[in-house]
């Protein structure tokens, strides 16, 4: 069983300051860590608690979530053991939060996905960057009560993307069609990273998503390039 390690959690504000806030749960790609979404959160909500996890399997010099195979068609079941284990996280919380949202990147996005199916009232909204959903036919009835929930979830990727298969991004837009509130955006010359005008677009939507939970205007530098 894959368990999150809350010692090399990194967080955006001290411990005194997370009770009473909302919490977003950054979740990275392959092959990076915790410490990489986390230099996000100056372009986010000011309002979040911000959490960046570490994945729990070791891969090259950083984490995943779980084993690569096919790109965009992993085995649907050590997903949902990562997913798992962010539940099992979030259980073990001591602080008390407002609300419970996600952004992951790339793989992490898939798990953020994940998260949705497993527990579809628990999350505000998904934020989606460079990734997927994951084909798991034995997830029809989670699907069909996410359909009834239909969360808000941000897909943003870029159209110079040629990491994520075109096939999953397809799987994925047609299943946010009929599972999720979804603002799908798509950006000119982007390749497997995150821009500005998709961090414009992502505050954007949360702000909408979330009132009256609302962010400052901020802005991201020009590009920001992060591992799968």
């Amino acid at each position: 069983m894959v368990q999150i390690d809350p010692s090399v959690v990194t967080w955006s504000v001290d411990e005194s300051e997370r009770d009473g806030r909302p919490l977003l749960v950054l979740l990275h790609g392959v092959g990076s860590h915790e410490g990489d979404l986390i230099g996000l959160a100056p372009y986010l909500p000011q309002a979040f608690a911000i959490a960046s996890l570490r994945a729990p399997l070791p891969h090259g010099d950083g984490f995943s979530w779980y084993p690569l195979a096919l790109p965009g068609s992993p085995d649907p079941a050590p997903v949902d053991e990562a997913a798992t284990a962010v539940l099992d996280w979030l259980d073990s919380l001591a602080e008390s939060y407002t609300s419970v949202s996600l952004l992951g990147f790339s793989q992490g996005g898939s798990l953020s996905l994940q998260l949705l199916r497993r527990a579809p009232e628990r999350f505000t909204f998904a934020a989606v960057l460079a990734g997927f959903v994951v084909a798991d036919p034995a997830s029809a009835d989670a699907d069909a009560a996410l359909a009834r929930v239909r969360p808000a979830v941000f897909y943003g990727r870029g159209d110079a993307d040629q990491v994520i298969p075109i096939d999953a991004v397809t799987r994925t837009v047609e299943w946010l069609g009929e599972h999720a509130d979804a603002d799908v955006e798509v950006y000119a010359e982007l390749a497997h990273g995150v821009s500005q005008d998709e961090l414009d677009d992502l505050n954007a939507f949360i702000s909408r998503v979330t009132n009256p939970v609302t962010a400052e205007g901020t802005h991201a530098p020009d590009s920001t390039d992060l591992v799968v």
